[in-house]
């Protein structure tokens, strides 16, 4: 089953427009595609202690653990900027928690964009096994 890129887009600028970053006005948006063939989105959520930041990818992901999915087969990470920013370190243990070799496309609302491989951005995740 081939991933539908613009849908996956469409949801995570649409997620975008509700993040809370009134701290770095930094804004993300995350569409995860699980096995399923669901969509389930996240945002970022700031908090003034930022620890208890959470971003958008990981968001997206709680969300789809607490309805059932366990297993993904990409996301689309929206940000802000001239160039799209990749999902940090804690983000893509998580996703690789769940499927080390997802596709990950990251893209601006002006059009730039890159498409990873899960595996190319943590090449060496941490597992119990």
């Amino acid at each position: 089953m081939s991933i539908d890129w613009p849908v996956l887009k469409a949801a995570a600028l649409a997620a975008q427009g509700r993040a809370y970053a009134p701290y770095s006005d930094y804004k993300v948006g995350a569409a995860l595609l699980t096995a399923d063939g669901t969509i389930v989105t996240g945002c970022n959520v700031e908090n003034a202690t930022f620890g208890a930041t959470c971003c958008a990818e990981r968001t997206a992901v709680f969300s789809a653990v607490a309805a059932g999915h366990q297993s993904f087969r990409a996301i689309a990470v929206v940000t802000t900027g001239a160039e799209p920013g990749t999902p940090c370190g804690i983000c893509r243990q998580v996703l690789a928690e769940f499927g080390s070799d997802m596709d990950v496309l990251c893209f601006t609302p002006d059009g730039a964009e890159q498409v990873y491989r899960l595996s190319q951005l943590l090449p060496f995740a941490f597992t119990l096994t």
